[in-house]
């Protein structure tokens, strides 16, 4: 006799949200990924281009943790046209022990969500300036929101700019924002003058072509690309790893093939061997980090797999602490076969 715990967007969303401890798992994983023998294999890709669409699934096993997860996170990016959000998806968490189904997380990308907005809080702790202060923000989705939210957990940012290709849709988001945070955020129709000034710069779209130029990029910036996750997206123009002080991947071994890296390597910029510093190795104090005020870091964030264990770990914790979801009974003979 076996039980699954499922549980729903509504039951995730009630127990887990974007918030210090979020940000602390997601941590956690990255520092795992530099300090244990993590297993973590390449992302599976199914594309379907004649409707914008992509589906990745993720996974990976974290020794010490008794569970891990798999995940399934489609994105169709035509959706909001026809007003369905473009991400969506479920998690699966198994026994590391036995290999049984403990739970379903029924999210709808909601964890993906916060765990990558959690990401970007952790690139931001490890790499921008402490008194990182104004940030702007490319793109106007859930994302978008998100990111900006979550550096206001690790960094006194006091104004924000955003900017993205439909101006309507950006003004709302800033106007939305301004009132949910408590400072101002604008809309820019300009992508150059929006990284002006900026202490902190985060991409946050699935763009196939560079909306970031490398001779923007200032003394003293930091920058998060979040939005290269396959290996046509590229939101920053490859010579920008070349302009920065320090690149750092959150798994090189994937960066290399899908994420940022990938271009500037295909460009001909970077030889494919070229070693650069994980944010895990920076977290555990394996690498160096931000070594002055007038550096420009460059963070290249993929997404991986140790980051949905971690957060699928979290709220199946929360859960079972909080009473939450529907427990279902299965049953399988043991002499069964698999």
């Amino acid at each position: 006799m076996a039980r699954v715990l499922v549980l729903t967007e509504t039951d995730l969303r009630r127990i887990v949200q974007l918030d210090g401890d979020a940000v602390d798992c997601v941590e956690q994983a990255f520092a795992a990924l530099a300090t244990k023998a993590v297993e973590m294999p390449p992302i599976m890709r199914l594309d379907i281009p004649a409707h914008r669409g992509e589906v990745d699934v993720k996974t990976a096993y974290v020794p010490d943790l008794d569970s891990f997860a798999i995940k399934v996170s489609p994105g169709f990016f035509n959706n909001p046209s026809i007003g369905l959000p473009s991400t969506n998806g479920l998690m699966m968490l198994l026994s590391a022990h036995t290999g049984l189904v403990e739970a379903l997380l029924l999210d709808n990308g909601y964890l993906t969500d916060v765990r990558t907005a959690a990401a970007g809080a952790v690139a931001a702790k490890h790499l921008a300036r402490p008194d990182a202060r104004v940030a702007a923000i490319f793109g106007a989705g859930m994302q978008a929101r998100l990111q900006l939210r979550a550096l206001t957990l690790v960094r006194p940012i006091e104004a924000a700019r955003i900017w993205a290709r439909d101006t309507e849709k950006a003004k709302q988001v800033a106007r939305e924002l301004t009132a949910e945070l408590g400072f101002p955020v604008s809309a820019e129709a300009d992508a150059h003058q929006a990284c002006g000034g900026a202490d902190i710069i985060v991409t946050t779209t699935p763009s196939d072509r560079p909306i970031v130029d490398a001779s923007w990029l200032e003394p003293g910036q930091h920058l998060t690309a979040m939005g290269s996750d396959a290996e046509h997206k590229n939101e920053i123009d490859p010579a920008a790893i070349l302009r920065a002080t320090l690149y750092v991947a959150d798994s090189l071994k994937q960066t290399r093939r899908l994420g940022e890296l990938h271009h500037a390597i295909a460009a001909g910029l970077v030889s494919a061997d070229a070693a650069f510093p994980e944010l895990g190795a920076i977290i555990s104090g394996q690498a160096a980090g931000r070594q002055s005020n007038e550096a420009i870091t460059f963070c290249d964030l993929t997404g991986t797999g140790v980051q949905d264990t971690a957060i699928a770990t979290l709220a199946h914790r929360r859960a079972v602490q909080a009473g939450a979801g529907q427990a279902i009974e299965t049953t399988k003979a043991s002499g069964d076969p698999a």
